[in-house]
């Protein structure tokens, strides 16, 4: 008998993970939503039976196996405990929670009740950083030594007002863009963060108070006008929206100080010349690969080399991601959003089924990146990074 699930939240988010769970053969029963028609619309394009606007009494209904919580961070803390309290296994979208404190209840809870859960932070499934974890696996570059994130976007500055500008709901790059480029630093270097050190700054500051479309895809195709925003009137905004953060990834339990260094750079609304990049240095090469999240082409360069190479994707990393079979409104050339989601939700079933699999992140990593966000924001110099909650 097919597992089954129950999605929570109709966004972007609750597509992808819809479309995810039911490509790893889950039968997803049920999607919940604030919005009737928006979620009844996602559960008739998705073929799922039931779409509620009331979670809570769904989930009493449907029992699931497994719910997917793709909703904002600051509502995971009750959609997760309640869940739990059924002994679901817990999909869940980043950021896992607000504040690291709650992110550790989160950990505790779900050790506490025995059931899988897997952390949706699925940049690391992108082609490129796959390629980049290989070659460094197979000595491409020699011993790792450093490694930079470096991304510059130019958003729109009159974005309605919604849950990216509130730190308490789970908005600011950190949680929403770092989280990502954290996941890919753990994967490419085989490690987790070991100690940490940063800053953010709040370059936005206000934003207008009009409605915030309810899919996240609308949103950044939503900026008002100068004249409209005066008009609606300003709301506060206190979320981070610049960072500098210096990591040092290395395996579980060893010296930080021998482990390799990583800077991620990133600013939301100041434009760069040059291309957004990651790149990768070794004792014997570079390994660079374009675009903020390593979407775009890797090159590699050896001593000895007079220039760097493109690498193309090796058939190892082409067989092992799924197909996207994306029936989602993602813009063009976001299908890998999906195909990196549908990966996470085919090794957390495989594991749910007592199949093999590959490792995954779960809530434990969504905590451990919540204990590094915080040591950001708090800006106390290095702080070394719990392993277990």
């Amino acid at each position: 008998m097919a597992l089954k699930a129950m999605v929570l939240g109709a966004g972007s988010a609750g597509e992808g993970h819809s479309i995810a769970l039911q490509q790893a053969g889950v039968e997803v029963a049920a999607i919940a939503s604030r919005t009737a028609a928006v979620v009844r619309k996602v559960a008739d394009d998705l073929g799922i039976r039931i779409a509620s606007t009331d979670w809570r009494r769904t989930l009493e209904e449907v029992k699931p196996d497994i719910v997917a919580v793709a909703t904002p961070g600051d509502t995971h803390v009750e959609m997760v405990e309640a869940a739990l309290a059924q002994r679901c296994h817990i999909l869940i979208d980043k950021p896992l929670a607000p504040t690291a404190a709650e992110a550790r209840r989160l950990a505790l809870a779900t050790k506490k009740a025995g059931v899988r859960s897997a952390y949706a932070a699925t940049s690391c499934y992108q082609p490129s950083a796959l390629l980049a974890r290989n070659l460094i696996r197979d000595g491409a570059i020699g011993t790792l030594y450093e490694a930079e994130f470096v991304s510059h976007y130019r958003w729109p500055q009159r974005l309605p007002y919604g849950w990216p500008h509130r730190l308490k709901l789970g908005g600011g790059r950190l949680n929403n863009n770092f989280t990502h480029k954290l996941a890919i630093a753990e994967s490419v270097c085989s490690g987790v963060s070991l100690s940490i050190a940063g800053e953010t700054r709040n370059d936005l500051r206000r934003a207008p108070r009009v409605p915030m479309p309810h899919d996240f895809r609308d949103w950044h195709k939503s900026e008002v006008s100068p004249e409209a925003a005066e008009a609606a009137g300003w709301a506060e905004v206190d979320s981070d929206w610049s960072y500098t953060v210096l990591a040092r990834i290395g395996a579980p339990g060893s010296d930080p100080l021998k482990a390799a260094s990583v800077t991620f750079r990133h600013s939301c609304l100041r434009k760069g010349k040059h291309q957004d990049y990651v790149a990768f240095y070794g004792s014997d090469g570079t390994i660079h690969v374009d675009e903020a999240y390593c979407q775009a082409a890797v090159h590699l360069w050896r001593e000895g080399d007079s220039s760097f190479r493109e690498v193309p994707l090796t058939a190892e990393v082409e067989s092992w991601l799924p197909s996207p079979q994306s029936r989602a409104n993602w813009p063009k050339g976001w299908d890998i959003v999906q195909r990196s989601w549908n990966a996470l939700a085919r090794e957390f079933v495989r594991d749910i089924e007592g199949k093999p699999f590959a490792p995954y992140l779960t809530i434990a990593d969504g905590w451990r990146h919540q204990e590094v966000i915080d040591a950001v924001r708090a800006r106390s110099g290095w702080k070394d990074i719990p392993r277990e909650p």
